[in-house]
Formats: structure tokens, C-alpha cells, sequence
């Protein structure tokens, strides 16, 4: 039976957990709080991640660690670094693997369709604070101390995904009101399933040749927001969607207040024109077919979600 360490118990991590507990592994779960999911095979330890010492006396053993952690946004900056670096160290010291959750910040503003091959040229600084932890990571596993993968998904869908999406149109569109959003509302934009990140992270561990490179989740075509939005209409059984167009002044004078929609200027291109990923690779490297959308939409609508 393999121990495998995930950092962070959210719904990437949860998700993660459960398939490897399922599956017969052991399965230690890492958080502040000690949350994480009830299951016989997950042993739940409260403690900060970024205590590396600390963390290397709970991944003593394990075969894979999964940065699974998602710290409050406004923090990125401040807390990412220790904490990366403290999974790292404790990938060296125990000689497990580590598989890092990612996302598509990192390589910026792209025109065209995005591959895992593509520089990470971000010019903000959550995107920068993400190449940064990867290179760390690759520089490590290209130098023989550790093996390391990266795993990157677009923005989630399924039960218990938290973005511009199920945060700000889903509890009005269920509601029976009009969404207002900041993107281009006919704009292409990949959606990736929460499931198929957990099983792409899995597959990664698993394997003896998907280290020392990043991944892109199998992630179905992609849909506009408009399109999104009226699909969750029509499975949830309610009035046909309204949607507008929010304004970027309007998200910049929301952000004067609120620290976490101040955060939400930097990533603005990627809803106010296409938003595409490639992720082939993974998909035939693994045999992993996208969660189909409409399944994965009827999931965040069953699901406890945030209201506004």
C-alpha cells in the first residue's frame, strides 16, 4: 500500500484523495484546519504546510506529495513562496515524487491556442509567482534531487468549483435574474472538470515518464460564457439565461473596496477575448476523456455554492 501526501484539501484535493483512498492506497491529508474528506483510508493532519521541517517528518515514505493548497488570492504572493518551497524540500528529503496543481496564469496573455510548450511570460505577479514555483521545481528535477510535475487546468467546473462563474452568474442565473459579468461574453473559453484535474494528477504520480514537463487536464471543447450560462439554465429547468457584459471600469472601481475583486484586474484578459487550451498531450499520454460539460454543469447546480 503506497502513502501518498496531499497538501490541501479543497475540492482538487478532496477529489484526489477519495480516488486514491478508493483505489486501496493510504492517503494522508495535510491542512491548517484538519479538514478533509471521511473515509477510512484518509488520515487527516492539521498543520502548516509551510513548516518544512514539519512536513518532512509527514512525507517521510510517501511516493508522491500533491500541492493541492490554494491559498486566499490577496495572498498569493506572501504565501505561496514559503509553502512551495517547503513541498519541495520535503520531495528531496523523502524521495517522493511531487505533482504540483497549477493553472494558466503563468504564460500570460496568449494570442492563440495555449500548449504546455508555450514560455511563461506573465506580466503580473500572481503569474509570476506561478512560474517561478514551477521553475524551482523543474530546476530541482532537472538536477537529479527530485521528480516533478506540474498539472494545469483553465477554469473549473463540477461540484465545488469557486470562480468568476459559479461565484457571480450561477446563484442569480438559478435565481431567475440577470448575470453580470466581466468577460467578453462570446469568447471561447476552456472549462476544466474538477474530477478529470484529480485523475490527470493521479496518472501523472502514477507514471515513470510524465515527470520533469507540465500537463494540460483533459478538458472538453470550449464554450463561450454566454453558452455556459445558458446551458445551466436549461439543466437546472429554469428561465432561459440573462447575461451581460459588465464593464472593466466597473470590476476596477469594485476592486477600491473589495482586496479579492482588486485581485481579479490582473487575470481580466483571459475572460475579455479567447481563452483556449490544447491539452492532447495528457489526453493521449493517459487515456483520460473529459467529464462531459453538461454532466460536470449539472454538478456545480446539486452543490452547496457560494451566494451573492
Amino acid at each position: 500500500m503506497s502513502l501518498h501526501v496531499i497538501v490541501g484539501a479543497g475540492p482538487v484535493g478532496t477529489k484526489t484523495a477519495l480516488l486514491l483512498a478508493e483505489r486501496g492506497d493510504q492517503v494522508r491529508v495535510l491542512t491548517r484546519s484538519g479538514s478533509g474528506p471521511e473515509h477510512p483510508g484518509v488520515e487527516r493532519v492539521a498543520m502548516d504546510a509551510s513548516d518544512a521541517d514539519a512536513l518532512a517528518r509527514r512525507c517521510v515514505g510517501a511516493t508522491a506529495i500533491y500541492n493541492c493548497a490554494n491559498p486566499p488570492y490577496n495572498r498569493w504572493l506572501v504565501d505561496w513562496p514559503p509553502l512551495a518551497s517547503s513541498m519541495l524540500s520535503a520531495a528531496k528529503a523523502s524521495g517522493a515524487g511531487l505533482v504540483h496543481v497549477g493553472n494558466l496564469y503563468a504564460y500570460g496573455a496568449v494570442d492563440g491556442v495555449m500548449t504546455e510548450a508555450l514560455p511563461l511570460r506573465s506580466a503580473g505577479a500572481k503569474g509570476q509567482v506561478r512560474a517561478r514555483m514551477w521553475g524551482d521545481a523543474l530546476a530541482a528535477h532537472r538536477a537529479g534531487e527530485v521528480r516533478a510535475a506540474e498539472v494545469r487546468g483553465s477554469d473549473y467546473v463540477g461540484a465545488g468549483a469557486q470562480g468568476m462563474f459559479t461565484v457571480s452568474a450561477l446563484p442569480r442565473l438559478l435565481a431567475g435574474k440577470r448575470a453580470f459579468l466581466p468577460a467578453a461574453l462570446d469568447a471561447p473559453h476552456s472549462w476544466t472538470y474538477i474530477g478529470d484535474v484529480a485523475r490527470t494528477l493521479v496518472a501523472v504520480a502514477d507514471s515513470e515518464t510524465a515527470w520533469g514537463r507540465p500537463w494540460h487536464v483533459p478538458t472538453a471543447p470550449p464554450i463561450s460564457m454566454r453558452e455556459l450560462c445558458e446551458r445551466t439554465c436549461a439543466i437546472a429547468g429554469v428561465p432561459a439565461a440573462r447575461v451581460s457584459s459588465m464593464p472593466e471600469f466597473v470590476l476596477w472601481l469594485g476592486g477600491l473596496a473589495d482586496p479579492i475583486v482588486r485581485e481579479l484586474r490582473e487575470t481580466q484578459y483571459q475572460f475579455r477575448a479567447p481563452f483556449v487550451i490544447d491539452s492532447s498531450a495528457a489526453a493521449k499520454e493517459f487515456g483520460i476523456e473529459p467529464h462531459p460539460l453538461d454532466d460536470a454543469i449539472a454538478e456545480m447546480i446539486a452543490a452547496p455554492r457560494v451566494t451573492k
